[in-house]
């Protein structure tokens, strides 16, 4: 009876593992743009002024511009070492190019390379934004006070330092010789190790909130993470924001984004474990919570948009533990298929981005554990 058992409980396993295998379709086509060394971060844009997308990403310490098509390496920035868990990209001074955002965790420190007009022949200055905050896992670019211009959300993830446990954001300065405004608006109500950061209009009032969650487990000295929440944006949002609970039962939280899932006007929130496993989303107005796909392993990154062009919101990960790229078919009503990308590919970071300019949106990925950077050309449309 034992081996029966046995057998039985296997082969169940079997067909499971075949079912989620048998989900793909064909695999995306892969572009390998680096490998050499551990990478957690990597951003894309046209930073050469050529019409091609190019990628930074920062690996083993060094910050390089991966120029397109032949990715070529241009080594940015070697002195000193900066170890970047995070990125962004922004035109920071207006100038009409994309300049670098990179985030170190601890000692906190906040910067920006800035592109000048012979990229791949000039210096990219280096100017600090903060180093005051600490814990800084999360960087997102973002409209805050909705003035048209793109402002920078950050967390201070660390129970140490002046802003311990809280999330900032900054309005960029005027000129580039004057300080960025950081405004606390989680202060000190973000414990627990929070990891990246969503925004979007939650609550229907015309302001943009935010949301972020946090991952817990045996770092978190606090023992207060394993959530997802969201922080209400007053009338001036320099003001302290409002927190609102989403789940306070979410271990390894580490991604969250608002987006209406399943079609019916109200925002909801798709969201990651990335440091245990799942992947879910929360149905407003009282967050039920929904099943994506409950046993991937270390969905460390997550991206929603509209992968397939049918008009609702898709998701994407790369799981840093089961080494597998993954796109989530919304059919619209909030029911998801799941589709294999890509395989034998981990990652701390991905984006969404159309890399051949072909019109629709690609999905590149910072491999850490497999150390690398490559992208997969959508193929759906």
């Amino acid at each position: 009876m034992l081996e029966i058992r046995r057998y039985i409980c296997g082969s169940l396993i079997l067909v499971a593992c075949l079912a989620f295998s048998l989900s793909a379709e064909t695999l995306w086509p892969r572009t390998v743009v680096y490998s050499g060394e551990s990478c957690a971060t990597a951003v894309a844009a046209d930073y050469t002024g050529d019409g091609r997308v190019d990628v930074i990403c920062n690996a083993g310490n060094a910050t390089r511009l991966l120029v397109a098509p032949k990715w070529t390496e241009v080594v940015l920035q070697a002195e000193p070492p900066l170890g970047l868990i995070h990125s962004e990209t922004m035109d920071v001074d207006g100038d009409g190019d994309p300049d670098f955002v990179g985030a170190r965790y601890s000692p906190g420190l906040i910067y920006w390379l800035d592109c000048p007009s012979r990229p791949l022949q000039e210096r990219w200055k280096m100017r600090v934004i903060d180093e005051r905050v600490n814990g800084i896992h999360g960087l997102l670019v973002g409209d805050v006070d909705t003035d048209g211009k793109p402002d920078l959300l950050a967390n201070s993830a660390q129970p140490v330092g002046p802003f311990k446990n809280s999330l900032v954001w900054y309005r960029r300065p005027k000129t580039m010789n004057e300080t960025w405004d950081r405004s606390v608006f989680a202060r000190g109500d973000a414990p627990g190790l929070s990891h990246y950061l969503g925004l979007g209009d939650v609550n229907g009032d015309g302001r943009p909130d935010a949301a972020s969650g946090a991952k817990g487990g045996p770092q978190d000295s606090s023992g207060m993470g394993n959530w997802f929440a969201w922080w209400e944006a007053p009338r001036n949002p320099q003001d302290v924001w409002t927190k609102h609970l989403i789940s306070a039962a979410e271990p390894g939280a580490t991604n969250i984004h608002p987006a209406d899932v399943n079609g019916d006007g109200k925002t909801d929130f798709i969201a990651s474990r990335g440091h245990a496993q799942g992947v879910v989303w929360f149905e407003a107005p009282d967050w039920k919570r929904h099943d994506i796909h409950p046993t991937l392993r270390g969905p460390h990154c997550l991206v929603v948009c509209d992968l397939d062009a049918d008009g609702d919101l898709d998701a994407a990960t790369c799981a840093k533990d089961d080494r597998l790229a993954v796109w989530f078919e919304n059919d619209g009503r909030g029911d998801f298929e799941t589709h294999v990308v890509g395989r034998d590919q981990a990652a701390y970071d991905i984006r969404a981005i159309d890399m051949d300019r072909d019109g629709d949106l690609d999905l590149l990925v910072a491999g850490q554990a497999s150390q690398n950077v490559v992208w997969y050309a959508n193929p759906v449309r």
